[in-house]
């Protein structure tokens, strides 16, 4: 019952704020206070198993993240540590005349059992802790914390870029993506106060050097002079309880001294340490083997402890036996595929189920790459696709359809291939035991690797081992794996021809779902005023330059509006931009007020205007050296446009928008073909270019 009421007023003190306040006011009261020898020893067996909690809590994390109070909990125990021995050295200066157990039971344990009541080898035994806990451990904890700091704090951008990347290809979704910079803040923020908290660390062990002469000189200095001892029973009894305490304090210093160093020279993988050594150093029966013969070899050597040496040497080979065992047993019990049985007499005639569909969007691997499709081997590319086909979804405002993944053995073993409706659109191949670093644009420094360029854009790339992943974000590349690679190719190559995954079906589909908010106007709409297939021809004419059907409403009330005169599905197309002049232009220039465009020169843009007039189907018909020259203006354009980091637009009148945007998706594909009339009255146009001037 005392126990329980004892852990209700500790959980009461922590949900209302006060645990730690009320902690301070004890650590401030040992301080003023003097504290009787039995508050004393209660004390020092709290910080001896607060100490022994943290390093058991180290060890057991999964992440060092999971212990993101670590660093407060080193200062709070620094600071009952030090609390504690300026009550002990009070006391002790105080009684230490009258004997061993004048500071309490666990001084004196750790002064008389400890060291053998022998104060001289209770004073070699601290200096050998005290080196140990300030020398080795705390300055290569402190050395590591400050080194994981810099880098982390290096890696930033970077880690923030490759999740933007990650976010641009589908990978992510929204929150995923907020939780993971919040991981990395976390992560630069957990190192950065681990690099101070290691300064508490290694100060408390100078401290407790000081302490411990201070304490000698004055208890010879307090037992001669004001008690009148001798001067040899005046060492023996203050020397016996400084090391006493100097004992009490240094052990649990050295344990969470080593709480600290395991926490900032683990690596950041969601599994406790225990895990981590059983299979990463005692994975190999190899090395477990070799250690075994070597041992053996020594135990048999004469003058040495031969039976210590061979019992290791025996543990050590039956332990690799072991393992070996258990991998071969593994490996076999694995089911072996069957083999397919030859079909038994004349076979069947084919039928149409033998013939293979076309696959809306394809995706072919080599064999190389089917790792990254197993998801039982880990492979993350699935979740990714999927990703993708959400993202896209959304944005684009009709459903993508699956994307059919099958191996290839006509492919390079690392080679993958996209196709969309059965025609390969794009292909690359990939370095899979390596990652991409992506150069954007503005990095000048180089890694050893192998060079390469991004599939899905172009840039400049080269191919890392991946532990030169966190130098190559510190330099300022977006490394990648190749899972992200695909992922961010497909994505980009379904963005640009999703005018050709739009069929009937995923328009009868919009139909359905608008059908529920406007059964009047779906009703009047197909085939009442337009057919199907103009609809379709519609959609798909707005989704080949990149404008979104997301807003299917709008886009039915104007087809609805202007099919009583027109069942052209260009000029019908011509008329929704119109109307959805609004979200093209935001896409293209945000929420600011300006709209940066180029313009054609008046005598180009008359002669453009009577060229389309001559050719029936809208089309450019213009000499070969004009057609060029148009070219590289545009090409022009967009060069400029990307140095100042805006998207590229040309405005043209309406009559000559369809012919110069067919013609600008050959010679410029960036660029962003605008009308007149499709400009909003509320943006102002700031004309940048003069094309033909």
């Amino acid at each position: 019952m005392r126990a329980r009421a004892t852990l209700n007023l500790l959980k009461n003190l922590g949900q209302n704020g006060l645990g730690a306040p009320a902690l301070m006011v004890i650590i401030l009261l040992m301080v003023v206070i003097p504290m009787p020898p039995m508050a004393l020893d209660l004390f020092f067996t709290f910080n001896i198993a607060l100490a022994l909690v943290v390093l058991l809590v180290t060890v057991y994390t999964l992440k060092p993240l999971d212990l993101a109070i670590f660093p407060t909990v080193l200062l709070i125990a620094t600071l009952l540590r030090l609390a504690l021995n300026i009550a002990s050295t009070r006391i002790v200066l105080l009684q230490g005349h009258e004997g061993g157990d004048a500071a309490g039971r666990v001084i004196e344990a750790f002064g008389d059992f400890v060291v053998g009541g022998n104060y001289a080898v209770g004073l070699v035994v601290f200096a050998i802790l005290v080196i140990i806990n300030f020398v080795v451990v705390t300055k290569g904890a402190g050395r590591v914390s400050e080194v994981s700091a810099r880098f982390t704090l290096d890696a930033l951008p970077g880690k923030q870029m490759a999740i933007d990347a990650d976010l641009n290809a589908g990978i992510l979704t929204q929150d995923e993506a907020r939780a993971r910079r919040v991981e990395v803040t976390q992560e630069a923020d957990f190192y950065g106060a681990m690099d101070g908290a290691s300064k508490f660390v290694r100060g408390d062990a100078i401290a407790g050097i000081l302490i411990l002469v201070i304490n000698i000189c004055g208890g010879l200095a307090i037992g001669v002079v004001q008690h009148g001892l001798t001067l040899s029973m005046a060492a023996e009894n203050y020397s016996l309880l400084t090391v006493g305490d100097g004992l009490v304090a240094q052990i649990p210093s050295l344990l969470l001294s080593t709480a600290a160093a395991m926490m900032v020279t683990r690596a950041s993988r969601a599994e406790d340490m225990g895990k981590q050594v059983v299979t990463q150093l005692f994975g190999s029966p190899r090395a477990l083997g070799v250690t075994a013969g070597i041992i053996g070899l020594m135990g048999l050597v004469p003058g040495m402890p031969n039976v210590p040496f061979l019992i290791l040497a025996g543990g050590c080979g039956a332990l690799a036996y072991r393992i070996a065992r258990s991998k071969t047993e593994s490996r076999d019990a694995a089911p072996e595929p069957e083999p397919d049985e030859p079909a038994a007499g004349i076979p069947d005639e084919i039928g149409w189920d033998d013939l293979p569909s076309v696959d809306t969007v394809g995706l072919e691997v080599g064999y190389r790459l089917i790792p990254l499709v197993d998801q039982s081997q880990g492979g993350q590319l699935l979740s990714r696709i999927r990703g993708v086909r959400k993202k896209l979804s959304r944005e684009l405002g009709f459903l993508v359809p699956p994307v059919h993944i099958r191996d290839n053995l006509d492919l390079l073993p690392a080679g993958y291939r996209l196709q969309v409706r059965g025609v390969v659109v794009a292909e690359a191949e990939l370095y899979p035991d390596r990652e991409m670093a992506i150069n954007p644009g503005h990095v000048e420094a180089t890694l050893p690797g192998i060079d390469g360029e991004d599939p899905a854009f172009g840039l400049a790339a080269v191919w890392i081992e991946p532990d030169q992943r966190e130098r190559a974000q510190n330099l300022g590349f977006t490394v990648v794996d190749c899972g992200t690679v695909i992922a961010t190719h497909l994505s980009q190559i379904l963005n640009v021809r999703a005018h050709e995954l739009l069929g009937y079906d995923e328009v009868q589909q919009l139909l359905e779902r608008l059908k529920e908010s406007a059964p009047k106007l779906t009703e009047d709409l197909v085939p009442g005023a337009i057919p199907m297939r103009v609809m379709l021809r519609v959609l798909q004419n707005l989704l080949r330059e990149q404008v979104p059907v997301r807003d299917i409403r709008t886009i039915a009330e104007s087809l609805a509006e202007k099919a009583a005169s027109s069942q052209d599905p260009d000029e019908l197309t011509a008329f929704v931009r119109i109307s959805l002049r609004g979200s093209i232009v935001q896409k293209i220039s945000g929420l600011k007020n300006e709209l940066s465009v180029a313009v054609l020169a008046s005598p180009l843009e008359q002669l453009l205007l009577k060229a389309v007039q001559v050719d029936s189907q809208g089309h450019l018909s213009v000499e070969p050296g004009l057609a060029e020259n148009l070219q590289n203006g545009l090409v022009e354009v967009v060069g400029a446009a990307q140095t100042a980091a805006q998207i590229p637009v040309l405005l043209v009148s309406d009559a000559i928008r369809p012919a110069v945007a067919n013609f600008a998706r050959t010679a410029a594909s960036e660029l962003r073909v605008l009308a007149f009339s499709e400009v909003p009255e509320d943006k102002q146009l700031r004309v940048v270019a003069n094309v033909g001037g």
